[in-house]
């Protein structure tokens, strides 16, 4: 039996990353080899001398939404903060909200610009809530919102996060948090793999606020997985296959694409997918699809420490992180990455 506890490491607050390197390309690589070999320290921008030209490196297109929204109770004139979960139709979103007091169905908001808002009801830890009838949620987060930066960035939002906090390969409006692997990947970068002749494929997770949501449960296995929207589609699941025939690797460029795919391969062999995913992969989970991972460091007790000790191994991944505190990586979203060049068998 696992507990959250196996998953907690000490970091010194300093190694939080409070901002993004002048280049994307400068991050540190913590490159861990198959079969507990030695630790080696790169930079992100020498990826490609880990990859072989038979390999397929996927990407998420999730683009983060400006979706932090701040206004007030109509009635009482509270102050409120909204942190959108997802969109769920056209007017309507699924939030977080943050209030004195916790507003009841029906209840009016509006935001610091005015605009009308409506609680329709509650689900779970979040709301319901809608705006106007013909107007659209997205374009009103375009309008009045701000750059989701994470809860451990002390500061204020700034020009450069709007761009920064976001992958150069981001194409489809919807995240809330940024797929943080990608963010070390530039044009120069991408020219170069190609050029080795790494293939490039694509899916999109649309990332949401609950993969910064503490695990409540002291039991791993009692732990609610949040739910994301994936979409996996036909021209994936053949790149995959032309990978697998010519011998080659599936290279995931974070745990969101870690999660897709193995969504999409729950009944077997991975097929085309597009809904909600709750998929919780912790240690003993069988991987089908992944081979190798890009990913930053994570949260203590995070269901994405999880995940990466579940590819591979509780005690390698303990080893990793000593390894980067120790030799003073950044952590978190504008931190550094670690290249985890096999999954662990089970």
């Amino acid at each position: 039996m696992k507990y959250t506890t196996d998953f907690d490491y000490d970091l010194p607050e300093e190694l939080i990353a409070q901002s993004p390197l002048s280049e994307r390309a400068e991050s540190r690589l913590l490159i861990v080899p198959p079969d507990n070999g030695p630790l080696i320290d790169s930079v992100f921008s020498d990826l490609g001398c880990r990859l072989r030209s038979d390999d397929l490196l996927v990407v998420n297109e999730t683009k983060v939404l400006p979706g932090r929204l701040y206004g007030q109770k109509a009635l009482t004139g509270g102050k409120v903060e909204l942190l959108v979960e997802r969109l769920l139709d056209e007017s309507t979103a699924l939030v977080q909200l943050r209030a004195s007091k916790a507003p009841g169905v029906g209840t009016e908001l509006t935001t610091g610009v005015g605009t009308p808002l409506r609680v329709l009801g509650r689900d779970g830890m979040f709301f319901v809530v809608a705006c106007n009838p013909g107007e659209r949620f997205e374009e009103l987060l375009y309008r009045e919102g701000e750059t989701p930066l994470p809860p451990y960035i002390g500061r204020p939002v700034e020009d450069i996060d709007s761009e920064r906090y976001q992958t150069v390969y981001a194409r489809h409006p919807g995240a809330v948090a940024a797929p943080t692997a990608g963010l070390h990947f530039d044009e120069r970068l991408f020219k170069n793999l190609a050029v080795k002749g790494v293939q490039l494929a694509k899916l999109t997770l649309h990332v949401g606020a609950g993969t910064f949501s503490p695990m409540k449960s002291e039991i791993l296995d009692q732990h609610e997985m949040h739910s994301e929207m994936i979409v996996v589609d036909d021209d994936l699941v053949e790149a995959v296959r032309q990978t697998r025939d010519r011998g080659g690797r599936v290279v995931a460029v974070g745990t969101t694409v870690v999660r897709a795919l193995e969504s999409a391969a729950q009944s077997g062999d991975l097929a085309p997918m597009r809904g909600l995913t709750k998929l919780f992969i912790r240690p003993g989970f069988r991987f089908s699809v992944v081979d190798m991972l890009i990913t930053n460091f994570h949260l203590p007790r995070s269901t994405l420490i999880v995940l990466v000790s579940a590819f591979a191994g509780v005690d390698r991944i303990r080893e990793v992180y000593k390894h980067a505190v120790d030799r003073r990586y950044r952590f978190f979203s504008y931190g550094d990455a670690m290249l985890l060049e096999s999954r662990r068998v089970q």
